[in-house]
């Protein structure tokens, strides 16, 4: 593809042109694997990059454009479901040992404790409630005291995606915690 061999020369209108002509397709490809439009559309991105970095070791006597470009956006999708099972099994147990530890605490005043039991039960219900990218987000930040661009480089996601996602998932915690207090 003529396109693909400009891009490979570093010409950015060629990668807008393939762009256009074919990131709907692939966007529809990266949603079917990984399940969520904004990821997709991060998997998206990381793609065409890979695209650019890479075109010149596109070969059409190997695999027609599309089927090579395909190629390159399964391969991110299912990295990127690959990364996010392993920091949610992370996240789990992180957040599943603090609130054990909140639980079973032995503190030395049974009131306080049992607060805290109350308290801790609360965010854990509240917590289920939100959706995966949120509590993933959410837990890094507090268990991990780590801020929004540390979290977005250990996420490989942007910066704002992450921060939206706190904000948004704290709106839904303060929500649901006040209908406990």
């Amino acid at each position: 593809m003529d396109l693909i061999d400009r891009i490979a020369r570093r010409d950015e209108a060629a990668l807008k042109a393939l762009y256009d002509l074919t990131a709907r397709k692939l966007y529809g490809l990266s949603l079917r694997v990984v399940g969520s439009a904004e990821r997709a559309e991060d998997v998206l991105q990381e793609s065409y990059l890979q695209i650019w970095r890479n075109a010149g070791e596109y070969r059409a006597a190997l695999s027609p454009p599309m089927a090579w470009l395909g190629l390159i956006v399964r391969s991110r999708s299912l990295d990127n479901l690959r990364r996010r099972a392993a920091e949610r099994a992370h996240l789990t147990q992180d957040l599943d040992e603090t609130l054990s530890d909140t639980l079973e605490g032995d503190a030395p005043n049974p009131m306080d404790t049992s607060l805290a039991s109350q308290q801790a039960w609360a965010l854990h219900q509240c917590l289920g409630q939100l959706e995966n990218r949120q509590r993933e987000v959410i837990s890094l930040a507090y268990l991990r005291d780590l801020s929004h661009g540390e979290l977005a480089e250990r996420l490989a996601l942007p910066l704002g995606t992450v921060k939206t996602w706190i904000r948004r998932g704290l709106d839904k915690l303060r929500d649901c915690m006040a209908r406990f207090a």
